[in-house]
């Protein structure tokens, strides 16, 4: 079932967690392991991300250097079909450009057709932890934009050899990110708004946000969405906050602001345990607002961090 079904047929606000694959070389248990708690809940669906891998440069042992890969995380389109049979719950995968060819997003887009998988969130993705910019690959895609109208061309039966005629139309319902707080590339909000605008009327069912804190700035973007013509459904993108080292972190890599009351409380924690307890109040509190303004899924960022999560999800249904 696409996610815009489960929201149009949904009598309340619905739950969703988002994982990551494991590294290579660990099973689909360390998956099971991280889901089964959170089963009681009954989420609607499950995110499963794609990444790009990493590179580095080993030392030879004549002295010149080798460029490997690193942390690759495989598997999303397998996942996704494992969770799906194993939980009988659908799967949302992620697509993202880098470091995939068009031809490459066409055959991953094939095998999750075949799936009877019907959801993707589509992404530009974020440059590797060693480079500083976004490099696309040489035959990829260089914006979501791009991405997404390969999706909603293959929703039109449209492959891309020019001469196949007749190709099966896919059905996917396509998610894109929105971000309450501006993409950081933006130069401004409005210019962010506008490619936010144009991902829908290009073909987008619905919005995910980025992560955040202040419960406000999601209100406020859901009014300039609103403004701006965008009647799909906006999903709020919910992670707690759980250790120092975050209050750092966050702001860095996903450039949103630590609420003062938020960072006020956590600075006079003592350990990394008295964080995740404020963080936990927090998420709770936030949830609970959220679904009180009636949003129609509360989207969970697991990361590693199931355990916080059942206790905030317990906490709200």
């Amino acid at each position: 079932m696409k996610v815009t079904e489960h929201i149009a047929q949904a009598k309340d606000t619905l739950i969703s967690f988002e994982i990551l694959p494991p590294l290579k070389g660990k099973s689909i248990d360390s998956i099971y392991d991280h889901l089964d708690p959170l089963m009681e809940f009954k989420p609607s669906f499950i995110n499963v991300t794609y990444h790009r891998s990493e590179h580095m440069f080993k030392k030879k042992a004549d002295g010149s250097f080798e460029k490997v890969e690193i942390r690759k995380r495989p598997g999303t389109v397998g996942i996704c079909a494992a969770i799906m049979n194993h939980y009988n719950i659908d799967a949302v995968p992620h697509l993202i450009c880098g470091g995939f060819s068009r031809e490459e997003t066409e055959n991953a887009l094939i095998d999750l057709n075949f799936l009877g998988i019907d959801n993707v969130l589509v992404l530009r993705g974020d440059a590797p932890k060693n480079e500083t910019f976004f490099e696309p690959d040489p035959n990829g895609h260089s914006f979501a934009i791009e991405l997404l109208d390969q999706v909603a061309h293959m929703n039109n039966g449209v492959y891309l050899e020019d001469d196949l005629q007749g190709g099966v139309k896919t059905n996917f319902c396509i998610g894109v990110a929105g971000y309450p707080e501006k993409h950081f590339e933006a130069p401004n909000m409005q210019t962010d708004m506008s490619h936010l605008k144009k991902k829908v009327e290009q073909g987008a069912d619905y919005i995910v946000t980025q992560m955040f804190f202040d419960n406000q700035k999601f209100f406020d973007f859901v009014a300039r969405c609103r403004e701006m013509g965008i009647t799909v459904p906006i999903i709020p993108g919910l992670k707690p906050l759980t250790t120092r080292k975050q209050m750092t972190m966050l702001p860095r890599i996903f450039h949103v602001d630590i609420p003062t009351d938020l960072s006020t409380e956590i600075m006079k924690c003592k350990s990394d345990k008295d964080i995740e307890q404020v963080g936990t109040e927090w998420l709770i509190a936030q949830s609970k607002e959220l679904k009180a303004f009636g949003v129609p899924v509360l989207h969970y960022y697991t990361l590693g961090k199931p355990k916080v999560i059942e206790k905030a999800v317990a906490a709200i249904v």
